[in-house]
């Protein structure tokens, strides 16, 4: 197969700025070439080739999306080298597999935390991963939302985890938040275009139930609020697990999360605490931003499949994720050292390698803000990309303008068929009908001619407003346009016009 015509070598610059480079598409290789990490992916002709040298390379994440490729050991151990992650996902928000640096096991943490459950000390670090979760969805709830009732109830909630003595209580009080939770996200909107708003299907415009119809829960959604959802949760989930084999622990033991094949219940404990910032962003993105209907694909089941381009954009955010969870993935590890530890406070002599607090702390500095990250901007007309001082592109902001006079004029000729507007116009014309027969023309002095008029007054009243002739002779805004700009108006208002054009004799 000659598809070496095809592919097309792109620099350094198509790795994000926080470090995270996306393949997708079929064929994907990842291998080792002359020292320098070589990668290439895409679909049909448009396939793309990246070298990446051990220095100077900027990669913190490798995202594969799809499952169709190879990936050398020399590569993997490339990765290990350089300390970059490999996580492979699927456009369905579930998590494959995921690398990372090797890290020191330490067997008396991994012991305190299988021990966790039966001796009580899992107890408390549950109820205080399950109460920032709460304590995050009241605040987006009342903030965002603008729901009281429900974040009342979940404020309620929240208070009652200080009397829960077991972990099924915890995850007892944690579903019923959870139930409140979504039945106030259920009308939230979803923007599109305006040329693709007539292309999607009713239920693809707002948020919907979290719970898919096709499985019972969130997986397998049926509409892309809850597809982006589900990809993003499946993100931080990667960056959930490299946290807590990091920090020495072991991803599969969880508190919260009962043990079940195939599924990191640490991982899920530790994303419980960052899903509220997770929630708010994606609420921020709906909200402000239109999605577009080629980013989407309707299976014949009627799962909402997202793109090749939109999962990437997604995977671009894992960063983001990584720092917001580090603390707590520390958190849980300091617990399980020393019984009981506080989120203010670090044990002294255990390591924090993820947040480097204990670095910090010694050099006088203040832990680096995380800022959300922010998405491509698109026209809320054409679903184009714009710069992001600009609500729509030029040419959606010129059909925008014609469409909203066409309806200004459609709205007055209406205004002019109603019998209001008939019954003025008849009273109108009368008065004016009853002024014209009532006016005497010797009133109007021997120098006011029609000549004089023209080549007088006519050319001072175009320095005058409309509003100021409509108001001297009392008439409408559109008979004092039609004066200034020429047309002769009675003789009776001569003498008028020529008072307000300054001429006194």
């Amino acid at each position: 197969m000659a598809a070496s015509h095809t592919v097309h070598p792109f620099a350094i610059p198509q790795i994000s700025k926080l470090g995270v480079l996306t393949l997708h598409g079929y064929g994907i290789r990842v291998r080792m070439q002359a020292g320098h990490l070589e990668t290439e992916h895409g679909i049909g002709p448009e396939r793309y080739k990246l070298r990446l040298p051990r220095v100077n390379h900027r990669l913190k994440r490798l995202v594969c999306i799809g499952d169709d490729g190879f990936v050398t050991l020399a590569a993997l151990r490339w990765l290990s080298d350089v300390g970059a992650s490999f996580v492979m996902l699927d456009r369905l928000g579930k998590v494959r597999v995921v690398t990372g640096p090797a890290s020191s096991s330490e067997a008396r943490l991994r012991r305190a935390q299988a021990l966790a459950l039966a001796n009580g000390a899992a107890l408390p670090i549950a109820r205080e991963l399950i109460a920032a979760k709460l304590d995050g969805q009241e605040n987006l709830v009342r903030e965002k939302l603008k729901n009281e009732s429900s974040a009342n109830i979940i404020a309620t909630l929240r208070k009652s985890l200080l009397s829960a003595e077991t972990i099924d209580a915890i995850r007892g009080i944690e579903s019923r938040a959870a139930s409140e939770y979504w039945r106030a996200w259920y009308d939230v909107p979803v923007l599109f275009p305006r040329s693709d708003v007539k292309r999607v299907p009713d239920h693809w415009l707002r948020f919907g139930t979290r719970h898919s119809p096709l499985t019972g829960g969130p997986r397998l959604a049926v509409n892309p609020a809850n597809a982006l959802l589900n990809y993003t949760n499946a993100v931080a989930e990667s960056e959930c697990r490299l946290a807590a084999v990091a920090c020495g622990l072991d991803d599969a033991l969880g508190f919260v999360h009962s043990d079940t094949a195939n599924r990191d219940s640490l991982a899920l404990d530790l994303i419980e605490t960052i899903r509220p910032a997770i929630e708010a962003w994606l609420l921020n993105w709906l909200s402000t931003e239109p999605l577009r209907r080629s980013d989407f694909l309707e299976s014949s089941d009627g799962n909402c499949r997202l793109s090749s381009t939109i999962c990437s954009e997604l995977s671009r955010t894992a960063p983001t994720w990584a720092k917001l969870v580090a603390p707590w993935a520390e958190f849980v590890a300091h617990s399980l050292y020393g019984g009981r530890a506080s989120r203010a406070r670090c044990l002294p002599g255990i390591k924090t390698p993820l947040t480097q607090r204990h670095r910090r702390e010694a050099k006088g500095v203040s832990a680096e803000r995380v800022s959300l990250p922010k998405l491509a901007h698109i026209c809320r007309g054409c679903g184009s990309h714009i710069p992001r001082q600009s609500a729509e592109c030029w040419k959606c902001a010129q059909s925008t303008r014609a469409s909203t006079m066409r309806d200004v004029a459609q709205l007055g000729r209406l205004a002019s068929q109603k019998p209001e507007a008939e019954q003025k116009r008849k009273r109108t014309a009368s008065r004016q009908a009853l002024a014209r027969f009532n006016w005497d023309p010797s009133q109007l002095p021997s120098w006011l001619t029609r000549d004089f008029f023209l080549q007088q007054i006519h050319q001072l009243l175009a320095t005058v407003s409309p509003s100021q002739v409509r108001s001297t002779l009392n008439v409408s805004h559109y008979y004092a346009t039609k004066v200034r700009k020429g047309y002769v108006p009675h003789p009776r208002h001569w003498l008028s016009l020529a008072k307000l054009a300054g001429i006194r004799q």
